[in-house]
Formats: C-alpha cells, structure tokens, sequence
C-alpha cells in the first residue's frame, strides 16, 4: 500500500486540478499548482538520479524563495490602513455578469458599504468602465448596489470610463480634483486584499499616497488563486517597468 500511495497523490491531484479547472471559476492558477506539485512526485519517483533530484530540489528550493520574496509585500499590503479621516474612497470595479456584480466585485462593494456606513462624511467613487457580457457600466452597477442599500446618491460619484486599474486610478482622482478635493493623502482604495499591494503602486506612479480598504475575498481556495496571480501580476509590471 505503502509503494502505491505516490500514485494515489497524483490521481487525487490530477483530479483537483480538473476540478478547479472546469468546474470551479476563477481557480486557474490553483489547479496549476495542483497539476505542478503532481508532476513533481512524479519526477522523484522517476527519476533516479541523484545529481538530477538534487539540481531539481535546488531549482524548486531557489523558485520557491524568489516567490516568498515577491509575495511578502503583496502579502503585508493585505489589510486595511485608512485612518478614519479619509473624505474619500476609490472603489474599483471587478467584473459584472449583465448587471450583476460578480462575487469578487461584491466582496469590494460589501467593504465599500461597510465603510460608508461606519464613516457618513466618507464619499465614495466607484470606478469602471463596459466590458465584454457587460449590460452596463461597473461605475453605474456599484452606484445602483450601493443607493438600494441606503447609501445618499450624494455621496457617490461614478467613473464609468476605466478599462485597467490605471485607468480607474487616474480617472477617479480627477474627478476628486473637479469637486475641489485632493486625493493625495485623503484618499483609500476599496480593492480585493490581494491587489492593494499592486493599486497603491500605482497610485504612487501617479504621484498620490492612497491608503488601503481590504476586501475581504469570499472563497479561500479563490483567495488563494488571487494571491499567486498576483504574484505573476506584479512581477510582470516589475520586469516592464510599469511598477
């Protein structure tokens, strides 16, 4: 049985990967890990070697650190650090099936709410544009979330024209500007806890400190997903230079 419990690892891996691949949504990156940690008991069943198993445990030990590495600071950036004065909150939007907001978007917008209530002085923009399958703009679905739920339409404003988070970003920040505000230190970000790391830098591009709301993510197999895309995400922008 002993000898054969290798073989059952990677059946039940294999099949989790399938799982998050086709049947879950938004699960690609850990059914790749999934598919990854099978491939890699398979190799060292395999694969005899010695000096082949040990430039592999090397490489993975190495792949492993440089991946730490990158996610420590989107890790650290995973919460909440707005100080109670903030007069405004960027919301940024995630995603609509129609004009219904998808569950990563509602996790931002119950955040958005939560704060809005808690803090009544607080204006929130909320900010995205039409995408594919969309019926409506993300600006104009949170705007309708957040008024059936008791929120002054006085104290939103709607961006309905970004098509990336540096979009959302600079398009919500002049509008800040246009009602006589300064974003620049007055300003939090309503995003998923895994993108704060990434929005805040891109603010900073800009030139305005933003301060952060965690939205917490729902599912923590989704939560994990989001986390290792986020990853590759910003090490992508890292090498381009647009972080």
């Amino acid at each position: 049985m002993k000898a054969k419990l290798w073989l059952i690892a990677v059946i039940v891996l294999l099949i989790a990967a399938l799982v998050f691949a086709f049947a879950m949504t938004g699960h690609t990156f850990v059914a790749a890990l999934c598919a990854f940690i099978a491939l890699v008991i398979v190799f060292y069943h395999f694969v005899r070697r010695r000096s082949l198993r040990i430039a592999a445990a090397v490489v993975l030990i190495a792949g492993v650190a440089v991946f730490g590495v990158i996610e420590a600071p989107i890790v650290s950036a995973a919460r909440t650090d707005a100080p109670e004065d903030v007069e405004y909150i960027v919301v940024l939007g995630a995603g609509l099936h129609g004009d219904v907001p998808s569950l990563s978007l509602t996790d931002r917008l119950d955040a958005a709410l939560s704060w809005l209530e808690a803090h009544p002085d607080c204006t929130a923009v909320v900010s995205g544009g039409q995408g594919p399958g969309e019926t409506m703009t993300e600006g104009e679905a949170m705007s309708v979330w957040l008024e059936a739920r008791g929120i002054d339409p006085e104290r939103i404003i709607v961006e309905d024209k970004a098509t990336s988070t540096q979009e959302n970003l600079e398009f919500s920040f002049e509008l800040i500007r246009e009602r006589g505000g300064e974003p620049d230190g007055n300003c939090a970000i309503v995003t998923s806890e895994y993108h704060l790391y990434r929005a805040k830098a891109l603010a900073a591009r800009q030139g305005v400190e933003c301060y952060g709301v965690a939205a917490r993510t729902s599912w923590p197999t989704l939560m994990l997903n989001y986390f290792i895309r986020e990853g590759f995400a910003v090490t992508y922008y890292r090498l381009t230079g647009e972080i």
